[in-house]
């Protein structure tokens, strides 16, 4: 149970298992139902929630899903991997549904309105973390058992409960450790690199990930 692993039907696959790498944790990809076997955590990348959706379940994965997390599989959405974790989607439907909130996709517009930010968010470090923002969504509402992370300019950037975190922005597109890092820790693994070592990664550049294209 020392291992997280990536969806890898499409979207950021490699970016988040060059993190993981630079925290200590065992990562590795997952692409049909034996690859659950043992997992801790599972990230669902950035990507297009559409073509993810239809790919849960073409591939059998969505069911699967749902009965690890029953079984205690903390799970990870980033951008788009948090539209398809919400239980209400504005103008879709809900495809996991395993965290209460409402999401509103594409909130920020087209390719070209992506920007980038700094932020200090305490539940995951004291230090200020870059953000990445990409077609991003907005969660614009959170259920009572859901904890917000971020918050900022009237919509919700960031959230969590026992089980899901979810990001609407690109945490394994910038050189901070800080998210993996504590996701790692909401899996009950024990990452080699402290809060602090976290923060600012001084060997990463964004070609470090090209190593897994060879995998």
């Amino acid at each position: 149970m020392g291992t997280i692993g990536v969806l890898d039907l499409q979207g950021d696959v490699v970016e988040h298992l060059d993190h993981l790498d630079r925290l200590g944790i065992a990562g590795i990809r997952v692409k049909e139902p034996a690859d659950f076997t043992h997992l801790a955590g599972l990230i669902i990348p950035g990507g297009e929630s559409t073509c993810l959706s239809r790919l849960l379940n073409i591939f059998g994965i969505r069911e699967v899903i749902l009965q690890e997390f029953q079984r205690g599989l903390k799970l990870w959405g980033t951008c788009a991997g948090a539209i398809l974790l919400a239980g209400k989607v504005i103008g879709g439907s809900s495809c996991l549904g395993l965290i209460d909130i409402e999401v509103q996709k594409n909130a920020f517009g087209s390719q070209l309105d992506s920007f980038t930010s700094e932020v200090t968010i305490p539940r995951v470090a004291r230090q200020p973390i870059p953000l990445t923002f990409i077609r991003s969504p907005k969660i614009i509402r959170v259920g009572r058992d859901v904890d917000v992370l971020l918050r900022q300019r009237g919509y919700i950037a960031a959230a969590e409960s026992p089980g899901v975190l979810v990001t609407v922005f690109h945490p394994e597109l910038t050189p901070s450790l800080a998210f993996h890092r504590h996701f790692a820790l909401k899996c009950g693994l024990n990452p080699s690199v402290d809060e602090e070592l976290s923060m600012i990664d001084p060997t990463w550049d964004t070609r470090s990930w090209t190593r897994y294209t060879r995998l």
